[in-house]
This record gives C-alpha cells, sequence and structure tokens, in this order.
C-alpha cells in the first residue's frame, strides 16, 4: 500500500524549494468546484440504440442521488447541470429542496431546441417564424424556472445548421440568431448569465449556424456583459489549439464555462483526462494563469459527457479526479522560473517548466486535500466509490431500464 504521508513531505520540500506556496496550493485545491451533468447519470446510447444500465436513474430526484456520491468521493462536485426537458415532470422546488437535503444544488440550466420534429431544420436558424417564436419561448421559460431553482448559467447549445450547399441562406440564418439571442438575452436577470456554446459540425454536416469560438464570441460581444463563451473540449476539428483559445478569451473577459469531457475523432465524449491528459493539463496552466492575474472570476466548470458502457457515477469520479489532477499540476508550476525562460526567448526552459510540473505524482498531495477534507478513500475516490456497495444497491432496487436519459 502507498505511503501517502511519507510521499506528501518529500513531494512538500521539493515544492517548497522551488518556491511554490503549497498553504495556498492546497487552500485552492480545497476550493475546486466542478458541476456534473444529470444526463451524464441515465442511460444513454448511440444512434443505434439506448443501452439500458443495471440501477439506472428513473427520475431526476435519483440523478441528484447519484451525482451525490461523486461529490462524496471527490468533494468537488456539489451542483448538477439540469436539461430541459429531459429533466422535467417534477414541481421544480421539490427539485430544489431535495437537491438541498443531500447537500448539492441545482446549477445551470441546458434548453432543448434540437430534439423536437419541428427543429429539425433549425430553432433560431429556422426559415419559419413560428418555429423562431417558439425556441425563444422555450429558453425564456427555462430562465423563469432559473429563477425557481436558484440557477444562474442558461447553458445554449444549437444543433442548427444545413447538410448541403445552397440548403440555407447562410447570412439569413445569422441574423435570426441574433434576433433571438437578442430576444432571449433581453429577458435575462442580473443574476444571470448566458452561455453560448459552438459546435463545428454534427449533427449538421455542410455548415453549423454557431461554428467556432469566434462565432460565439461575436454574438456575445454584440449581446452584451452578461453573454459569455461556453468551451466544449469535444467541439474543435482535430488539432485545434484550445488552451489558445482559453487564454484569448480569459484576456478578453468573455470564458464563461466548460463542458469537459476528451476525444480521440470528434465528439465522442469520452471520460475526461482519458485520451489527451497533457491537453486538459495545459488548458489548466491558462486557467492558473487567468486566476493569477484575476481574471478566471465566475467561470461555470461543468462536465459533459455520457459514456454507454461504463458505471455512470465511477466514470464521474475518474473524470473528477482527473480534473483534480489537472488543476494540481497547474498550481504547481514554477511560474517566476517559467516567466523567467519566457523573457529570455529560452524555449527548452520554458518547456521544461511545463513539463515538469506535469510529471510530479501529485497523488500525495491530492491524498492530503481529501483527508482534510473528511472523503471516505482519499488515497483513491474511484476505489472508494466501488468498494461502497452503492452501485449494487441501486441495481436491486432500481432495476434496469429507468428510461430517464437523453430524453429516452
Amino acid at each position: 500500500m502507498t505511503n501517502y504521508q511519507a510521499e506528501y513531505e518529500l513531494l512538500s520540500r521539493r515544492l517548497t524549494d522551488e518556491g511554490i506556496d503549497l498553504a495556498a496550493v492546497e487552500a485552492r485545491l480545497k476550493t475546486q468546484q466542478i458541476e456534473t451533468p444529470s444526463w451524464g447519470y441515465g442511460d444513454s446510447g448511440t444512434r443505434f440504440g439506448v443501452f439500458r444500465m443495471p440501477g439506472a436513474p428513473r427520475n431526476v430526484f435519483e440523478k441528484f442521488e447519484d451525482a451525490a456520491q461523486a461529490h462524496r468521493y471527490t468533494g468537488i462536485a456539489p451542483s448538477v447541470a439540469l436539461h430541459i426537458p429531459w429533466d422535467a415532470g417534477a414541481d421544480w422546488n421539490d427539485v430544489s429542496k431535495y437537491a438541498g437535503s443531500l447537500g448539492m444544488s441545482v446549477g445551470a440550466v441546458n434548453p432543448n431546441v434540437f430534439q423536437d420534429y419541428d427543429y429539425r431544420f433549425g430553432s433560431l436558424g429556422s426559415t419559419r417564424p413560428e418555429v423562431r417564436a417558439r425556441a425563444v419561448a422555450h429558453l425564456r421559460e427555462c430562465l423563469e424556472i432559473m429563477k425557481t431553482l436558484g440557477s444562474h448559467h442558461l447553458s445554449l447549445w444549437f444543433a442548427d445548421g444545413t447538410n448541403f450547399p445552397g440548403q440555407g441562406h447562410l447570412r439569413k440564418r445569422k441574423q435570426w440568431f441574433a434576433e433571438g439571442l437578442a430576444e432571449v438575452y433581453a429577458a435575462l436577470s442580473p443574476e444571470q448569465t448566458m452561455l453560448v456554446e459552438y459546435k463545428p459540425f454534427e449533427p449538421a454536416f455542410y455548415h453549423t449556424d454557431i461554428a467556432d469560438w469566434g462565432m460565439a464570441y461575436a454574438f456575445c460581444k454584440t449581446l452584451g456583459e452578461q453573454a459569455k463563451v461556453l468551451v466544449d473540449l469535444g467541439h474543435h476539428l482535430q488539432g485545434a489549439n484550445i488552451e489558445h483559445i482559453v487564454a484569448f478569451l480569459l484576456d478578453e473577459g468573455r470564458l464563461g464555462g466548460f463542458h469537459f469531457n476528451n476525444k480521440k475523432y470528434a465528439d465522442d465524449d469520452l471520460t475526461t483526462g482519458s485520451v489527451n491528459p497533457y491537453e486538459l493539463y495545459l488548458i489548466y496552466t491558462e486557467l492558473v494563469a487567468g486566476e493569477d492575474d484575476g481574471l478566471a472570476g465566475g467561470i461555470a466548470y461543468m462536465i459533459d459527457e455520457c459514456h454507454t458502457l461504463k458505471n455512470k457515477i465511477a466514470e464521474m469520479i475518474q473524470s473528477l479526479v482527473a480534473l483534480q489532477v489537472s488543476y494540481a499540476k497547474a498550481l504547481i508550476v514554477n511560474r517566476p522560473a517559467l516567466a523567467a525562460a519566457q523573457e529570455a526567448d529560452d524555449i527548452v526552459a520554458a518547456e521544461e517548466s511545463i513539463k515538469s510540473a506535469f510529471a510530479t505524482d501529485v497523488r500525495p498531495l491530492l491524498w492530503k486535500v481529501r483527508s482534510e477534507l473528511s472523503l471516505p478513500d482519499p488515497a483513491d475516490p474511484v476505489r472508494g466509490f466501488a468498494q461502497s456497495g452503492y452501485a449494487s444497491a441501486k441495481a436491486a432496487e432500481r432495476g434496469t431500464g429507468g428510461g430517464a436519459g437523453l430524453g429516452a
């Protein structure tokens, strides 16, 4: 069994020698918060079918029960994002109270203007005024739900686009989007923020109306200070430098939130950190730099993934741990040494500063933080959940095929 106490003492001496304020690092790790998605706990699948899982939640209340387990073992996930209408059907006051009874809260609200048949040719980008009006009405309805739930983030993703050249008038669709977003923006209360997400393709394969961060940024800048860009790690073409996008949006004051996941090919929705942990770490190096410069306040850190084969709670814990690891490594970068190397155009020294922190085993540091948070298994949250018996108990209680996932 690993002696994390001894390893922590060794790591502490090394970091102290490098001038790292370890107490400050640990304090920041204790305040890290990542929101998990209600739809990440329910049944999911592929375009070929939904795969039913034993113990899958049957309603929004059971989704909060499962999310509370992810928070129990990591200590950083006290809120849950909801999807409307996937999570509709209960009294919202009851939902809020039940979440509170579990030590949880409601996070972002995600409208759905892509699933219904009426939206097959678009929502805010539809050629039909009545469809655009219906979409706006749903987004405004979600703002009212947010008030009841105490939610502050309206998280917007649109599937709108076209599949073939000539199918749509690209400039008119942009104008319809601008009009619809402006109408919703005008209905925001002072504490609410509109997060605008982007995606280069899928389900539209010729063009997508909000295809990249620049388009989302342009809409947000026109709308006002309460509109910000949401970055989904799966919503980029291969090779995109996401950490550069993050840095640019931080500097512009327009980075509103994240949907963390991982991809190998496209929008794969894989477990965060499972394919490219170095990319995740590099993103966090920019976020920590933004925090240090006072530019990263109020960012909504959220997971958006729903793998079809893993136990959903175990997967969520894996993702949360990956985010803890990346944040911890980014916090121990020797920033003065990095800055000096950058000023001297010493490329090798600068890269080594980044690589050194990435190569550091931060598990002893996270063990210390989780121990002080009194978590059940501070050394290994995934193991702690696996040994708890929760999954088998819920499988016996709920059975298989709850039908509370992805609208299925």
